[in-house]
């Protein structure tokens, strides 16, 4: 197994320059499972999302779900993934923002990890008033 950073994951999404984005997708779509940190992730969906790109919520998590189908692709945890993925996808706004994928991440590995430790998940406490419209995240 192999992981990924930032830059060639962002390579491989873009195919913005024709010699790294050959090696990112030989490297992705090749023989070797890969890893996709959490925080790869988030980087790379913070980048999609800036002001460069623009990507809006449901690209970005057109991004993720293509991401899943990818047969070599694994991710840090990936059942936080999925649970941070579709808790994105149905946030609210909140005086005109939304919670960050990085947010709905957080409070879905914290849910997962408390609860695999026999212990009941009782929140995330946050001041970012868009995430506290994310399931789990609380103001202190």
């Amino acid at each position: 197994m192999i992981g990924v950073d930032t830059n060639v994951l962002l390579r491989y999404l873009l195919q913005d320059d024709r010699a790294q984005s050959q090696k990112a997708a030989d490297l992705i779509q090749g023989n070797q499972k890969v890893l996709i940190p959490d925080a790869v992730l988030v980087e790379t969906l913070w980048t999609l999302r800036g002001k460069k790109y623009g990507l809006d919520r449901d690209a970005l998590v057109g991004v993720v779900q293509a991401l899943f189908q990818e047969p070599n692709v694994r991710f840090e945890h990936g059942q936080a993934v999925w649970l941070a993925l579709n808790s994105y996808r149905n946030s609210e706004k909140v005086k005109g923002r939304t919670a960050d994928f990085a947010d709905a991440l957080i409070v879905a590995k914290a849910r997962v990890m408390i609860e695999a430790l026999g212990e009941p998940f009782e929140g995330v406490y946050t001041f970012d008033q868009a995430a506290q419209a994310l399931a789990g995240m609380k103001a202190p």
